[in-house]
């Protein structure tokens, strides 16, 4: 469904949503198709790269904003799809086959997304590509924090349980979006 206009909630619900059947698609690539952490993400990897090439192919751009197109929004949200499967695919790769801990690939994840967002900042690359390596990246990490909070202690977790890190996440993310969007609002005005 299109709407006229940007509604931060719908938005936010729509992410989590694409981030829960993420997780069930990676999951099924690797586990029920038995491809395993490796080539089932190279394989998301390749569903998006060839998603964003239809897209940049089709609008010869990949701008996220504004997206005032429904068929645009399609390969947005296909994109998104795409991203968070291979988040959860990738967060297994890091845990299992390269065989990180989860806080030391949550720490990974936020150093690539760290290093992006400087390269925003004091580069002149592209801001489109690091955008979307960011968002990329906030998947899996997202993952491995998760893993991080919920995980037996002696798996390297905190053992939190599924609740108390879902209100955790909740929280975070409900903070981060407020600021963002407080700070957008006050852009506007300015």
């Amino acid at each position: 469904m299109t709407r006229k206009k940007y509604i931060p909630v719908w938005f936010w619900l729509v992410i989590i949503a694409t981030t829960t059947l993420g997780t069930e698609i990676s999951d099924f690539i690797d586990r029920s198709l038995h491809l395993g952490y490796t080539w089932g993400s190279l394989l998301l990897f390749g569903g998006l790269l060839s998603t964003l090439f239809a897209w940049h192919k089709k609008f010869d751009s990949l701008e996220v904003y504004p997206i005032i197109k429904r068929n645009k929004e399609v390969y947005f949200w296909i994109a998104i799809l795409f991203s968070n499967s291979l988040g959860t695919a990738f967060d297994d790769y890091l845990s299992v086959v390269i065989g990180l801990s989860y806080l030391n690939g949550a720490m990974v994840t936020a150093a690539i997304i760290v290093l992006v967002v400087l390269l925003h900042y004091f580069t002149k690359i592209n801001q489109i590509l690091l955008f979307w390596i960011a968002f990329i990246f906030t998947r899996p990490f997202g993952a491995t924090f998760g893993d991080f909070l919920t995980k037996p202690l002696a798996n390297g977790g905190l053992d939190l349980g599924t609740l108390p890190a879902s209100i955790v996440s909740i929280v975070l993310m409900a903070i981060l979006i407020f600021v963002s969007h407080s700070r957008i609002k006050n852009e506007i005005r300015s």
